[in-house]
């Protein structure tokens, strides 16, 4: 399994509009954070772990043309505003066929694309709530052409995307989010993703507990009511034992260097966009 951090940031992105602070203003590429997503591949498919706004700079960057699936922690903006750009994926993964010419939106040619509707799994209550985001989600194209995502939403709790074997449980970021276990079939390597969260119940860590990597969010220093602080994520890396972890969902308080300095001779290593793990 390859896995791809396509955003370490926290909601605001970093660098942080109209902010002068050293991580704010520094040369290091590290310290240039999109916001939370990921791209797995796991043997003949990939999928992406949430859609946030940079999702579509992040893809023509790493040269990611393949998206097979969508996984969404929750509906928050800063993980699912790049949800729109999902239709070119369907456009990607969908067929060809002959058309008039003259047809409304042909433009003249004998062919059009008809898109190919992406699974998305996700909570029942982050389906409903991304309909109330996007209207104008459907499982079909626009009349005349791909004006909107084809998306087929899928709630169950455990599902497989090629060799991926994945299940999701449940966290607490002020309300019930959720994260996920993937493990490979074919490789047996396992990674756990928490992008948002402040507490992870008991009934989640036995889920993760022993993974190959472990993904967690780690805001910053100073304690915040929705998201893990240094402190606490430490401790959840200490239940949980993986054999790496890597922190997200980092603010500007800290540079990449800093971070490192701060968990040298931990397990957890910051993370930063364009990171790839074979897992």
């Amino acid at each position: 399994m390859r896995f791809r951090f396509l955003g370490t940031g926290t909601s605001v992105g970093i660098p942080q509009i109209g902010c002068g602070c050293p991580t704010c203003t520094s040369s290091d590429p590290r310290d240039r954070r999109r916001r939370c997503g990921a791209y797995v591949v796991a043997g003949n498919a990939a999928f992406l772990v949430d859609t946030p706004p940079e999702m579509r700079l992040a893809c023509v960057e790493y040269g990611i043309s393949k998206v097979d699936a969508v996984v969404l922690t929750h509906a928050h903006m800063d993980h699912v505003a790049g949800f729109d750009d999902i239709r070119r994926f369907n456009t990607i993964n969908g067929e060809t066929v002959p058309c008039d010419p003259d047809e409304p939106g042909a433009n003249g040619r004998t062919f059009r694309v008809v898109g190919r509707p992406m699974p998305c799994y996700a909570m029942s209550e982050t389906a409903s709530q991304m309909h109330a985001i996007f209207p104008y989600i459907g499982t079909k194209g626009g009349e005349h052409g791909l004006f909107r995502p084809q998306v087929c939403f899928d709630e169950s709790d455990e599902f497989a995307v090629g060799d991926a074997r994945i299940r999701r449980f449940t966290v607490e970021h002020g309300f019930p989010c959720c994260g996920y276990r993937i493990d490979d079939a074919a490789t047996g390597g396992s990674l756990a993703y928490v992008s948002d969260c402040h507490v992870i119940p008991d009934e989640a860590l036995d889920v993760v507990r022993g993974v190959d990597v472990l993904v967690l969010n780690c805001l910053r220093e100073r304690i915040h009511p929705t998201h893990l602080s240094l402190e606490s994520s430490l401790g959840y890396v200490g239940r949980i034992a993986p054999k790496k972890a890597y922190f997200v969902h980092m603010c500007h308080d800290l540079t990449h260097r800093e971070w490192e300095e701060r968990l040298r001779g931990t397990s957890a290593a910051p993370a930063y966009d364009g990171l790839e793990l074979d897992v």
